[in-house]
């Protein structure tokens, strides 16, 4: 990134294929698969995948217990997850300390989506999979989408397809590879490696798996919980093709944006130090939940789940729900002729590094509502005021696989080009800063890198 607030005009021209995702997300009546079979595979796969979940009480875990001594929940192998406890402190937001639980997955997934030329124009190779936390069964996956657990099969499963093509990319085939974070308020410095791999002609599509076009992807993009959140983080480290990204001139250098996030890192002070899951105070266990004792925020939950198109057919897990619906939203802006979305410097506890940044509004309402309103988020009221303009407002999921029936209105509303910016908390950033700061870890967190995608979608 350079000093002056111009991008250099010179990129690595990268694997073959990105030159002509232009031309693919242009081709939204589809290329392999046209949209009326797209639809009728869809149908399909959730018929096939009709999976039970059934929420029952802890005790009736299999593989799962809680922490004589801490309280904490883990599973009997001392993988895939555990729910513990975590005291903050916090100069980030209206309540300076806390408790709650929190959910701790030290291993790196793999997110990964392959991509194929067919006739000259790139197509993803997406997945129907069934997710026990999501609110319709079937959504639109990666290519891939594993735990380390899972690719190893701790559980005993069948293999993960497709895994070697991202375990073991072909020199020259990467089009993207980077450490992500997930939520920071609800994982504890949880990371998945988001790739995009160019493949060949013998990678080719099998029965739940289909490839697609960008353009057919953006218009289930459009749509209420089809496109699931880990096939929305890895669309957004796609690199930018479209001409809104072209290098222009912003409002701040990218040496500025960059010394902007290195001063909130140092400047917040967040203290997050893990405790036992019984010391968590506020909340309470009973035999079917942990919960917080004002009924707000997010409560544990154990479910029972059969599904014949998993790796493993049957199992029990925790889940974490949420109390609410969120919002997202960015406010975005035209300056010069040069687009520009308001990003918010987020301190959230499970973060890596402190701060990521983060859309211009990110809340579930209803945990703010006993609050005074100096003490609601900024820019809330404006969201939902212009809620009725918005260009983009449609209702996602997050990670079927750690949460329950979680959901977010994602937004992106257009706003006046003075629109005021209220504190150094918030900048004005070009889709081409956005592009150049998705190349790297920690910067971007994963509900705007949702917006990223549902933007480049319009």
């Amino acid at each position: 990134m350079t000093a002056t607030g111009l991008e250099s005009p010179s990129r690595p021209a990268g694997p073959r294929s990105v030159p002509g995702l232009a031309a693919s997300a242009a081709a939204a009546d589809g290329g392999v698969m046209d949209n009326a079979a797209l639809a009728a595979w869809l149908a399909e796969r959730q018929r096939t995948q009709a999976q039970r979940v059934e929420r029952v009480p802890f005790a009736e875990l299999h593989g799962w217990g809680f922490d004589e001594r801490t309280g904490d929940l883990r599973h009997a192998s001392g993988r895939f997850f555990s729910v513990h406890g975590l005291r903050v402190r916090s100069d980030f937001g209206p309540v300076p300390a806390w408790s709650q639980p929190i959910i701790r997955q030290a291993e790196i997934g793999i997110l990964g989506i392959a991509l194929r030329d067919f006739d000259g124009v790139p197509h993803l190779l997406m997945q129907a999979k069934s997710e026990p936390g999501n609110v319709n069964g079937v959504q639109l996956s990666p290519t891939v989408q594993a735990t380390r657990s899972n690719y190893l099969r701790v559980h005993g499963g069948s293999a993960v397809p497709y895994l070697d093509s991202f375990r073991r990319p072909e020199p020259g085939s990467v089009v993207a590879d980077v450490l992500q974070s997930e939520q920071g308020s609800w994982f504890l410095r949880k990371r998945n490696r988001n790739m995009i791999v160019e493949v060949g002609p013998e990678v080719e599509a099998g029965e739940d798996f289909a490839w697609l076009t960008l353009g057919q992807v953006h218009a289930l993009l459009r749509q209420d919980n089809v496109v699931n959140m880990d096939a929305r983080t890895v669309l957004s480290c796609l690199p930018d093709w479209r001409q809104d990204a072209a290098p222009g001139r912003a409002p701040h250098s990218d040496w500025e944006i960059r010394s902007w996030i290195t001063r909130r890192r140092a400047e917040h002070e967040v203290e997050a130090a893990p405790i036992g899951l019984a010391e968590t105070e506020g909340w309470h266990r009973t035999p079917d939940e942990v919960a917080h004792e004002r009924g707000l925020y997010f409560r544990v939950v154990a479910v029972d789940v059969s599904s014949h198109r998993r790796e493993v057919p049957a199992w029990s897990q925790p889940l974490l729900e949420p109390r609410g619906i969120g919002i997202a939203a960015f406010f975005m802006r035209r300056a010069g002729g040069v687009p520009q979305v308001l990003l918010r410097a987020r301190a959230e506890p499970g973060f890596v590094d402190v701060v990521e940044l983060g859309p211009t509004v990110q809340c579930v309402p209803g945990n703010y509502a006993h609050l005074p309103p100096a003490d609601q988020p900024p820019y809330l009221r404006e969201a939902l005021a212009r809620r009725d303009g918005a260009r983009y407002d449609v209702l996602l999921s997050e990670e079927g696989g750690r949460f329950l029936n979680a959901q977010s209105h994602y937004l992106i509303t257009e706003v006046e080009s003075d629109f005021p910016v209220v504190s150094d908390e918030f900048r004005w950033v070009t889709p081409c800063q956005l592009d150049e700061l998705l190349r790297y870890s920690h910067h971007v967190n994963v509900e705007a890198r949702t917006l990223v995608a549902a933007l480049r979608s319009l």
